[in-house]
């Protein structure tokens, strides 16, 4: 499992190392100068080429002179631009400049520089303390810089006018080819827009503590394949039973696909027993498609006719649950309320409200008087919108600080969907999901998702490790989709029919 930080936290980290720990600012600089240089010959591809390192008077200027510098002792044809007010360089970035001008590498103020052809520019304009909006001169050599047609860049750290926490874009960035980053992923750079902006991202170690960061704190778990290791073990004498009872109540008339999807989903992750609670008319459906899955049928009239009636059934089908999916395709006529409600009172194992459980929360707020920890929502973020009262562009400022509010708020795990999902918890402890694929932007595809969060559930995991790792892995058999049937091609269900191939490709464990 990697971290992601903040810059806040990056700054302390890097203080740490060097005032408490003692090693010193220019080997911690010299390190990161050489992964940047190295990532700029890369991109050359071993051919002389120009190469342009643009620098603030910040230390984040100073490592893009430092490389400048290494790549100039190797023959390139560099030239160092510098932007911004001499008065509040770094001591190492003055450091780095008479370094530079010893050895007889080219240094140019901004206002002086006349523009010629360059195949590489070194981006260390703002580093990961840049918190407003670009502008003046800065501005404006960003924007040269991103009209250099044909150019390659190496973002030092982060993307100059890429905010560290929140991927958001300061007025105007510079796009790269690759982001070399320093110790720790930034948050930001996990995030849209920051992420399109970063280019291929390498995480270099420099040097930076362990100690440092244990102390520091993080801002958000990242899962990788190893992490796989800790899903529910496959027991050689394991039967159905041991996987768990999953209980989906989900789909409406004529809306049978999300049940189906659920269902689906969770049986490929692994669950034992999969019960589908739904209306008469998706029956014969549901049993024709999944024979695997039990079939439990309601008439919606029996609500009217006998509500203690209808409060019972939910309650009996509750008790028989290990966890509970409510709302996938489940509708919004006037019975879904009392339905939530029922679900809400009588179920006592972890659940995973989801789509139209999540409109009528927004409908009925008062319904959110019955959350327990026990609770996992999956909003997109529309459905987020609904919940919230924010419009969906607030929601994107921050979407990591979004769902951690409303996951403290309520004493509840939170799935923020999106490009990149965001997994909080009660606790206000968050993973960023880095897995997945634009080609799994189909119908249905969120419907697999709940299920697969499900049938972790049902197997006995944690809700934040259910809810992390259902995600991760959803993303990852996505990619797997896409790479068998294309970017256009993939359908929900291909989704879920990959996830047993990702997990044997890890970790050697077949789940079908």
């Amino acid at each position: 499992m990697k971290y992601s930080v903040t810059g806040k936290q990056m700054k302390q980290i890097d203080a740490d190392t060097i005032d408490r720990i003692g090693i010193p600012a220019m080997v911690l600089m010299e390190r990161a100068a050489l992964a940047v240089a190295e990532a700029a010959e890369c991109l050359s591809d071993g051919r002389p080429v120009r190469v342009w390192a643009a620098c603030g008077m910040g230390n984040n200027g100073a490592d893009g002179i430092a490389a400048g510098r290494i790549l100039h002792e190797k023959g390139y044809d560099v030239t160092v631009i510098l932007t911004g007010n001499p008065d509040y360089a770094t001591a190492e970035n003055r450091q780095q400049q008479r370094i530079a001008g010893q050895l007889g590498l080219e240094l140019v103020e901004f206002g002086d520089f006349i523009p010629g052809k360059c195949d590489v520019i070194i981006d260390a304009v703002f580093g990961v303390g840049l918190s407003r909006p670009v502008a003046g001169e800065a501005e404006s050599l960003l924007k040269l810089l991103a009209g250099q047609s044909g150019s390659r860049v190496v973002a030092v750290d982060i993307p100059s006018g890429i905010h560290a926490d929140t991927g958001q874009v300061l007025g105007t960035a510079l796009k790269a080819s690759v982001t070399v980053t320093f110790g720790y992923r930034k948050t930001g750079l996990l995030l849209f827009p920051g992420r399109a902006y970063t280019g291929k991202l390498q995480v270099v170690d420099i040097g930076f503590s362990a100690q440092s960061l244990k102390k520091v704190g993080w801002d958000a778990r990242i899962l990788e394949p190893a992490d796989l290791k800790n899903l529910p073990v496959r027991a050689a004498d394991a039967n159905k039973g041991t996987y768990g009872k999953l209980l989906i109540i989900a789909g409406s008339a004529g809306m049978s696909g999300a049940a189906f999807l659920s269902a689906w989903g969770a049986y490929r992750i692994g669950a034992g027993l999969v019960k589908i609670l739904t209306v008469e008319e998706n029956r014969q459906i549901l049993q024709s498609q999944l024979p695997e899955a039990i079939v439990e049928t309601y008439e919606t009239e029996l609500l009217t006719a006998d509500r203690n009636a209808f409060y019972d059934m939910v309650a009996s089908q509750c008790d028989w649950a290990t966890a509970i999916i409510l709302g996938p395709g489940l509708g919004q006529d006037p019975y879904s309320r009392d339905l939530v409600e029922a679900v809400l009172t009588y179920a006592y194992v972890p659940m995973v409200l989801d789509a139209d459980a999540l409109n009528t929360l927004a409908m009925y707020s008062e319904l959110t008087g019955y959350f327990t920890e026990n609770i996992i929502v999956t909003p997109h973020m529309g459905e987020m919108m609904r919940l919230t009262g924010l419009g969906i562009a607030e929601l994107k400022e921050n979407p990591v600080e979004e769902a951690r509010n409303y996951s403290v708020r309520h004493g509840i795990t939170c799935v923020l969907k999106d490009a990149a999902t965001i997994i909080a918890d009660k606790e206000g402890e968050v993973c960023v999901n880095t897995s997945g694929s634009s080609g799994m932007a189909k119908a249905g595809a969120g419907d697999v998702l709940t299920g697969m969060i499900g049938g972790l559930l049902a197997q006995g995991m944690e809700l934040n490790e259910a809810a992390s790792y259902g995600v991760y892995l959803h993303g990852l058999a996505g990619e797997a989709a896409v790479e068998e049937r294309g970017m256009y091609g993939v359908l929900a269900h291909e989704i879920a029919d990959c996830v047993g191939q990702v997990i044997r490709k890890v970790t050697k464990t077949v789940i079908l």
